[in-house]
């Protein structure tokens, strides 16, 4: 299956960034690392892969805007197109050995994600998806989400507030709802790749409080793409933008599961 050249584009910049981060990854005791908060770090790494990918997905389309994790938004001359990326989600796990986190690049056309990319350089895959294309695993596997409709075969990703963050006691009663119902709840630490794994069949749904549209803009699309479910949590909010409540999820089980996450507290 081939891409746009908007696609290969993108895909060359995860890749070229990947290289760079592989390489800190194995000498991660040797990088320097500064704090952004509590719990939340940002190695040089991190700010090299965004400068890498920034730089070659604005040299080829200077026009568009630019939404990064690490840097000034950018309001392009083109202002229906901009790239949204997280250089690294996964922060936590990349500087604790952990070889689970990934690039996430998305492409806005007028407010809508039309291509995405999530790239995992530790174990070379490469999730994509284009608007009305369907959802592929590197250019071989045609993307499915999962068909299973009994509720306690379901195995589900959530993202946990660390430390006293405000979305924790919600999170903490979603589990106790949703663990007694189904085979189990992953938290792995990486949104992208958490919403990625739910377009691939590997997990039946996807939920987290206060997550930044930057780590889920690709993966909106990729599950879409894949026949799956996003939406806000809260059934009133009218765009992911607005709070970053989401769950996502199969069509299979997804009513089951949504009603389960959205119980009111």
């Amino acid at each position: 299956m081939q891409g746009s050249a908007n696609l290969n584009i993108m895909i060359k910049a995860a890749r070229k960034a990947g290289r760079g981060l592989l390489k800190d990854f194995n000498e991660v005791e040797n990088l320097q690392v500064s704090s952004k908060g509590p719990g939340d770090f940002v190695s040089r790494a991190d700010r090299r892969a965004e400068e890498v990918i920034r730089e070659d997905l604005m040299e080829a389309r200077p026009n568009y805007g630019w939404l990064g994790e690490e840097s000034e938004p950018v309001a392009g001359k083109d202002p229906t197109r901009r790239w949204i990326v997280d250089p690294l989600d996964g922060t936590t796990n990349f500087l604790h050995g952990m070889p689970h986190w990934a690039i996430s690049i998305a492409l806005e056309h007028k407010g809508e994600i039309v291509s995405a990319v999530i790239y995992d350089p530790a174990k070379d895959e490469v999730f994509w998806a284009e608007k009305g294309m369907g959802a592929w695993l590197d250019s071989r596997s045609r993307l499915r989400v999962s068909g299973r409709t009994d509720m306690i075969e379901t195995v589900y990703a959530t993202g946990l507030p660390f430390g006293a963050r405000k979305y924790l006691p919600a999170s903490l009663k979603d589990l106790g709802r949703l663990l007694p119902v189904c085979s189990g709840v992953r938290r792995w630490g990486a949104a992208a790749l958490d919403l990625a794994y739910v377009a691939a069949g590997r997990y039946d749904g996807y939920w987290e409080r206060g997550v930044q549209y930057w780590d889920i803009a690709a993966g909106i699309l990729i599950v879409r793409e894949a026949g799956g479910f996003v939406e806000p949590i809260r059934p009133d909010t009218q765009s992911l933008m607005e709070d970053g409540h989401i769950i996502a999820g199969a069509p299979s089980c997804f009513e089951k599961f949504a009603k389960i996450i959205r119980t009111p507290e």
